[in-house]
């Protein structure tokens, strides 16, 4: 069975990509079933940037077809930030907890009508140094006063969907992906996917 290499630790994220692809016939390894690899430097400027460099990186390293992802939450009232910087926003050894505790903090005065965000998604499959395919998501949505729900990881309890009439960390998991910017890109991968021969 073809093996590809998820480039995460993100327990989370491994669970999102894991269940959009369980149906294809292929084995699924991430970096924590592996000795342990230098990580790639996250350098680039853009999320697509940055998902490749890991692709890349990795592919690289371990010879194995790579899916890496890179993702992270804007929101316009702070000038599109975390972007890049989502999963170390409060700091290199920051956690779920402390980032959303500094987004609320940042957005203590801003009112609801202003707290509009996104959540983008960028992924990208390389094999032998090579980048393969690129795909992308995006979802609106708005930041809350405080955090709500269970579910999910990162920024989900912070973020509103209105359509929805709840967080991303109030869905169940399956309703999350259907609707996600990870959700979309996987989806959009998924296609890819299934159209390659996984030659070695």
């Amino acid at each position: 069975m073809p093996r590809i290499l998820l480039a995460t630790k993100n327990r989370g994220k491994l669970r999102e990509i894991q269940a959009e692809l369980a149906d294809l016939a292929l084995e699924f390894v991430c970096l924590a079933d592996l000795d342990p690899l230098p990580g790639a430097v996250e350098s680039g400027p853009t999320f697509a940037d940055n998902a490749d460099l890991k692709a890349l990186h990795y592919s690289t390293l371990t010879g194995l077809w790579t899916l890496a992802d890179d993702s992270g939450l804007e929101v316009d009232a702070l000038d599109s930030r975390p972007g890049i910087f989502s999963a170390r926003y409060a700091g290199p050894d920051a956690d779920d907890d402390r980032n959303n505790a500094k987004l609320l903090d940042e957005l203590t005065d801003v009112p609801d009508e202003k707290r509009s965000a996104r959540f983008r998604c960028a992924m990208s499959l390389a094999v032998g140094g090579e980048i393969i395919a690129r795909s992308e998501g995006t979802i609106e949505g708005r930041i809350t006063f405080s955090l709500q729900g269970q579910n999910g990881f990162g920024y989900d309890p912070l973020f509103y969907v209105a359509e929805k009439g709840c967080t991303t960390a109030q869905m169940p998991p399956e309703q999350k992906n259907a609707i996600s910017h990870r959700g979309q890109a996987i989806r959009a991968m998924k296609q890819i996917l299934l159209q390659e021969k996984f030659r070695s």
